[in-house]
């Protein structure tokens, strides 16, 4: 069955003071999609961000985002009192996550959460020791970690004192001892999130939605994952880094992309069996139906730069052993079809293809990266082979289609409107033209669907500032009448 989705991650849903929630809104915003005919929506990850709003590049790759929990939901579920609600700061501007703001009322919510623990009953108490007994291989872990980040002022643990950044067993038990009240609270929290977002797991799949969830393919340097498994990755004890991810000089970069993330020892990976690589996907293919793989070229080959470098110039492609770490998670799905899709752009050679082919995993079509003139343009729909795409108008890196259309030359607005007719709505022109292609699934950014410009864009590559912030103003009814022409579109559509 062909499916139609929206990309929105959950910190742009209305409803809430400073960031989106796992809460009503969440609920309300699944109920529109499926009264309209919209089957699947799209996330970005739901790790934590780092200190600049950004999902891809997360202190933790088990552990959900503190911002996304719901205080309401708490007062429901009979864990907090609606005084502590009333206790948080409610200002924030509805257009845009508070990044200040957002990181206070999460710690008053997780401290009120904590505080209100002792007057639990029994049960519930019980409930939370199973839960946190089941996740125990990574929870235990990022609770060290966030709670020592809390010690040292969030310095990366390579500054912290050598016998916690080297893990020494008796520095790790001392603060289990010190430090067992916060360790509790992170706890508390990574529970509650992981509730309030199983019932809207629940309720998306009880609407006939499917959720696709995204992951990165690196972590970060500074991140729980690292720490905990440091041999693991090009990381030495002192924090240096022996190669580095990035990807090599191209059109767009003279210098290429740094981005600067430890890349893997595969050796030790294959020795384990990839243990740490399957338990990091299970972890995420329970939280969504179907899961982005982000930068799947890394599957097949890396670029990996000596980690001095401040340029991704003089990297060089090193083989990474994808096939059978896809091998090892087909075999705990008992050969049955990898609910990944491939994000197969930037430079993809044969043997990536290959790779992806090989397993059956959808690719992604960009329509924006279409209209460079060549007939023989990948990104073209009558260039697809086969069904199994994911087409999106544009994804939350690129600028909305109202951007991308006023950037554009005179040459190439041609070459769009040789395809599509007239501009006037360069948004749902496109999600037109993904619709009318071949590919199973076509996926649209809210943004285009309101045909909001640049201003309402979500991330600038390349760029610190002004990212991840944009939030739906308004309520939710607001947006009935685009998801319901969407829905319609769709639906005329289907094969």
């Amino acid at each position: 069955m062909r499916r139609a989705g929206v990309l929105l991650h959950p910190t742009a849903l209305p409803g809430s003071p400073v960031c989106g929630t796992f809460g009503t809104s969440a609920h309300q915003w699944l109920d529109l999609l499926a009264d309209h005919g919209i089957k699947a929506w799209q996330l970005l990850p739901l790790a934590p961000p780092d200190s600049l709003g950004s999902p891809y590049s997360s202190p933790s790759s088990f552990a959900l985002n503190g911002w996304l929990l719901d205080g309401e939901q708490l007062v429901v579920a009979g864990l907090l009192e609606q005084s502590d609600l009333d206790a948080l700061p409610h200002g924030g501007d509805p257009g845009r996550l508070d990044l200040a703001g957002v990181d206070q009322r999460a710690d008053l919510l997780a401290a009120a959460l904590l505080q209100r623990f002792p007057q639990w009953n029994a049960a519930l108490k019980e409930r939370f020791a199973t839960w946190r007994a089941q996740q125990s291989a990574w929870l235990v872990d990022h609770c060290r970690y966030w709670v020592l980040r809390r010690r040292f002022n969030a310095q990366p643990w390579w500054l912290w004192p050598q016998p916690l950044a080297r893990r020494q067993r008796s520095a790790l038990l001392a603060l289990d001892r010190e430090e067992q009240a916060l360790l509790l609270q992170e706890a508390l929290v990574q529970w509650q999130l992981q509730e309030q977002w199983q019932a809207l797991l629940d309720h998306a799949r009880q609407r006939g939605i499917q959720v696709i969830g995204d992951v990165p393919f690196y972590v970060a340097h500074d991140s729980a994952d690292v720490w905990s498994h440091r041999r693991l990755f090009s990381a030495a004890a002192d924090g240096s880094l022996s190669q580095q991810s990035g990807v090599p000089p191209d059109y767009f970069s003279a210098t290429g992309q740094l981005w600067g993330t430890p890349v893997y020892r595969w050796p030790l990976h294959q020795l384990t069996r990839f243990r740490w690589w399957l338990r990091r996907l299970e972890r995420q293919l329970s939280l969504v139906d179907l899961l982005r793989l982000d930068h799947f070229r890394a599957l097949e080959a890396a670029w990996c730069v000596p980690g001095g470098d401040r340029t991704a110039e003089h990297g060089s492609w090193r083989p990474s052993p994808g096939g059978s770490l896809l091998r090892c998670l087909s075999r705990r799905y008992r050969g049955q079809h990898l609910p990944l899709i491939a994000e197969d752009l930037g430079v993809i050679t044969p043997a990536v293809e290959a790779l992806r082919d090989r397993y059956g995993l959808p690719g992604m079509k960009i329509l924006q990266f279409a209209f460079d003139g060549d007939p023989e343009n990948p990104y073209l729909p009558a260039n697809y082979r086969g069904r199994n795409w994911c087409v999106y108008t544009g994804t939350h890196d690129n600028a909305t289609c109202i951007g991308w259309w006023q950037q554009l030359s005179y040459e190439q607005r041609h070459r769009v409107e040789r395809l599509v007719g007239p501009v006037q709505a360069p948004g749902w022109q496109l999600l037109e033209l993904a619709l009318a292609s071949e590919a199973d699934w076509a996926v649209v950014p809210l943004q285009d669907l309101l045909q909001l410009g640049d201003e309402a864009r979500f991330n600038t590559p390349g760029t610190s500032e002004g990212n991840w912030q944009w939030r739906l103003s308004g309520g939710l009814e607001a947006i009935r009448g685009p998801l319901k022409g969407f829905g319609e579109l769709a639906q005329r559509h289907q094969r």
